[in-house]
């Protein structure tokens, strides 16, 4: 941990942890019934129709809903600085914490993969800062980041998402 991050943790005591540590999960089924802060620190990737209205509209993914999870979990903990925080016990509500490189910030990162069907399934994402007005629009290149990595790993009739 960086002197910032230990200087900061007597603010923002989530600085002051590592990985995943000093974070409480989101609520299970958090992304049913939330609402997305005034500031501009947060990034939702969810299919059309979504409420709140997502930044990025995601198309149906033809993959099983596990296989999706299986995907996004490992493109999730390979990215710097990132940890899994929760799972439910399916496996398809995940949450991460991310942290930045030098001030130790964490951001929440939330998933729900829904089945559509046996080879079908969606995805809602959400990425939010937990200390900030703004997050220089980190949390939805995040979110772009990670859902090119899952889409190379999908297969090759995979409709892009809007926007990227």
């Amino acid at each position: 941990m960086t002197l910032i991050a230990t200087l900061l943790s007597l603010l923002f005591p989530a600085c002051g942890q590592s990985g995943a540590a000093g974070i409480a999960p989101a609520p299970p089924d958090f992304l049913s019934h939330f609402e997305r802060p005034a500031s501009p620190n947060s990034a939702l990737a969810a299919p059309a129709g979504f409420t709140p209205k997502p930044d990025i509209t995601l198309p149906p993914y033809p993959v099983p809903a596990a296989a999706l999870a299986a995907d996004l979990r490992a493109i999730a903990l390979a990215a710097p600085r990132t940890y899994q925080l929760s799972a439910s016990a399916d496996g398809l509500e995940l949450q991460f914490v991310a942290r930045s490189a030098i001030a130790n910030f964490p951001d929440l990162i939330v998933a729900r993969i829904s089945s559509r069907g046996e080879m079908a399934s969606s995805l809602v994402l959400y990425s939010h800062s937990l200390y900030g007005y703004s997050d220089f629009g980190v949390n939805q290149k995040r979110l772009r980041t990670w859902l090119a990595a899952l889409d190379q790993r999908l297969p090759p009739a995979q409709n892009r998402p809007e926007g990227q």
